[in-house]
């Protein structure tokens, strides 16, 4: 995070975010809360009063990565507090309340209490509830991202078979369409061109709100100023018809989306209790691309899981190769505790995990390349963010392709047409048009 005003007699804090979007938002809710009481923000590393890390319980390397961070923490900052909170937090809290340095840890409700807990003198280091309540927020301008991303759902029902998400932020529950509409207003009168609605199931927002999903987007669509929107992840079996149509209605949606897989074999969708088939996959990957011809379409991907055998994966591996999927997220299962997935027999070898994640990836990179190539000779609008190594502005295309183009002007949170001419070292190469 960038700060360049540092007044030196202010506290200072470090944060860090590990995982999904909705993590994102909630540090950017809480680096606003720090800003508004006098903290100076410096990055991660950097010598702080109070270093603040939202952690990830996703995956065994998730939380490897996080008492890693620790460690860095307590080293950059041997003084300062050091806050762990989130979801490894909500479900490891006394193993993390005993490594050097940890002052505070913090579930998934309790951590919008840090500056209680912080102007507490306790002997208390860990607070975590169950009360599950809805806690709003949103990326913040104390925070550094260009796109907003804005909360709107948290918790999950669902009871996939290999996830222990639903034990760390409890069960499904929204905010109203009044009061997303309200966030989205103060995120654009903050200066964000681009909002992204996440949750860690935003499809079930209907169930957990009573309000329907595609009419929440319609009214954020409708904010003036608002320029670029897309959806986080949402899963395939939550896709409506009506929401489809709602997006393909405005010129502000842009052409990317994110619909977790997980597996290609319908014997291994069923083994973890996903809630569509193969079949039920491609119909919803074809209406996307119908009414979005050039979307990017990214795909969540668990390979290795428990009795997936060389046939299976090969059929998750031919899927992908069939459907227009042009960004793979492929994670090798992890075993996570009080899950089914854990207790199931014929558990796949790490090397063989391995070397499934890494052909999977490899053709990813190649379909990705291939997708991006294809982009050559088109015009698309582009979200600069900042300027790379080489001194030339970076960003984002509608369809989430890396874009970058030779200028002097400061291109910061500008949206800019360019015409794409070519590609260099993976990355798209534009001219501006206007």
């Amino acid at each position: 995070m960038e700060n360049t005003e540092l007044n030196l007699n202010n506290k200072r804090v470090a944060l860090h975010t590990l995982g999904c979007r909705l993590n994102t938002s909630e540090t950017g809710s809480i680096a606003q809360g720090f800003k508004d009481r006098g903290y100076d923000i410096v990055e991660f590393g950097q010598p702080a009063d109070v270093v603040f890390i939202n952690t990830c319980t996703v995956t065994d390397a998730a939380d490897s990565t996080c008492r890693n961070l620790i460690r860095k923490a307590h080293g950059s900052s041997p003084e300062g507090k050091i806050v762990v909170a989130g979801c490894y937090a909500q479900m490891e809290p006394e193993k993390i309340a005993g490594m050097q340095g940890v002052d505070l840890v913090l579930g998934n409700s309790e951590k919008y209490k840090v500056f209680e807990y912080l102007d507490e003198e306790s002997e208390n280091a860990i607070h975590v509830d169950k009360s599950w309540q809805f806690y709003g927020a949103a990326t913040t301008t104390a925070d550094s991202h260009t796109r907003a991303f804005l909360k709107i759902q948290d918790g999950c029902n669902y009871v996939c078979s290999f996830c222990i998400i639903p034990f760390a932020r409890g069960r499904s529950r929204a905010i109203t369409v009044a009061d997303a509409v309200i966030e989205a207003k103060k995120l654009v009168s903050q200066g964000f061109k681009e909002i992204v609605l996440t949750g860690v199931n935003i499809g079930e927002y209907e169930q957990a709100s009573g309000e329907k999903l595609h009419d929440l987007v319609a009214q954020v669509l409708a904010v003036d100023g608002l320029e670029r929107f897309r959806l986080s992840s949402v899963e395939p079996n939550t896709i409506t018809d009506e929401l489809i149509e709602v997006l393909k209605s405005s010129p502000k949606v842009l052409d990317h989306f994110h619909i977790p897989l997980q597996s290609g074999d319908d014997e291994i969708l069923k083994a973890m209790r996903r809630k569509y088939t193969v079949a039920d996959y491609k119909r919803i990957i074809g209406k996307i691309m119908a009414a979005f011809p050039n979307a990017g379409i990214g795909a969540d991907v668990i390979v290795g899981f428990p009795g997936e055998t060389k046939e299976q994966f090969d059929n998750t591996f031919n899927l992908l190769k069939e459907l227009p999927m042009t960004h793979f997220h492929v994670f090798p299962y992890s075993k996570r505790k009080n899950t089914t997935a854990s207790k199931m027999d014929s558990h796949i070898h790490s090397t063989e995990k391995k070397a499934r994640v890494k052909a999977l990836n490899m053709f990813g990179d190649a379909k990705l390349n291939l997708f991006s190539e294809d982009q050559i000779g088109k015009r698309t609008k582009v979200l600069f963010e900042r300027r790379n190594k080489a001194g030339h502005f970076e960003g984002y295309s509608s369809n989430y392709v890396r874009v970058q183009v030779v200028t002097d002007q400061n291109l910061s949170n500008v949206e800019r047409e360019v015409l794409i001419t070519g590609m260099d070292n993976g990355k798209l190469v534009g001219e501006l048009l206007q």
